[in-house]
């Protein structure tokens, strides 16, 4: 039988009204999933819980990569927790979606802005996929899309494509965004090289490369910020 609900907790210590009196900002990863759980176990009330499953599972990306079976797996979520994880995790998902196709305005100015705009889509996944952004004049968004899926080799990337799609939607600039599955947004020296070669070819076309960005776990690299 499950023990330490939140209920157990001081007024002051409760997750619930401690989101109600000072926002969900205010809130740790750890306390925002105790709310899910909504109780521990024998051996460890519910923050405690939550705390330790968040530290064993690489953090909130790592949570949000597992299985509804590897989430039953783990002691102390039973099919209705993980449920409620799973539900908690899809709606940020649709929720994040659906913020980036109605904001036709947001603007681009630095590399957080693209890793903010990306990354909850991206830093879970257990594969790679290398998305172009691309810009007006004033850096506002015009399109994302989604060049490559699957394991990307940068070193076979080709150049022309990279170039395509901001070419058809009259680009003044462009983003690439790929993520590590790995969690390390480190680029591989193979990355570097292919900046390179789109930096140089974005100045004969005067379609200049903005940036090109690595997103790992809660984390993110400017590849451009290795050439400058």
């Amino acid at each position: 039988m499950d023990h330490f609900r939140i209920s157990d907790f001081t007024d002051e210590s409760k997750p619930r009204e401690k989101l109600l009196n000072y926002g969900s900002e205010a809130l740790s990863d750890a306390e925002l999933l105790a709310i899910l759980l909504g109780s521990g176990t024998k051996d460890r009330n519910v923050l405690e819980l939550a705390n330790d499953i968040l530290k064993d599972h690489g953090g909130l990306a790592g949570l949000r990569r597992l299985k509804k079976e590897q989430l039953g797996e783990i002691k102390g979520i039973g099919p209705a927790k993980a449920a409620g994880i799973l539900a908690a995790i899809e709606l940020g998902r649709r929720f994040s979606k659906s913020i980036r196709s109605n904001d036709e305005r947001q603007r681009i100015d630095t590399a957080e802005d693209v890793y903010e705009y990306f990354h909850y889509q991206l830093e879970h996944l257990d594969h790679e996929e290398l998305w172009i952004l691309s810009l007006d004049t004033k850096r506002y968004i015009i399109r994302e899309e989604r060049l490559y899926s699957g394991t990307i080799n940068t070193s076979n990337i080709r150049i022309a494509e990279v170039f395509k799609k901001p070419l058809l939607q009259n680009a003044a600039c462009f983003v690439m965004v790929h993520n590590h599955p790995s969690g390390d947004p480190t680029p591989s020296a193979a990355d570097i090289v292919v900046t390179r070669n789109v930096i140089e070819v974005g100045k004969k076309m005067e379609l200049p490369l903005m940036d090109h960005i690595v997103i790992g776990a809660a984390s993110y690299t400017s590849i451009k910020s290795y050439i400058d």
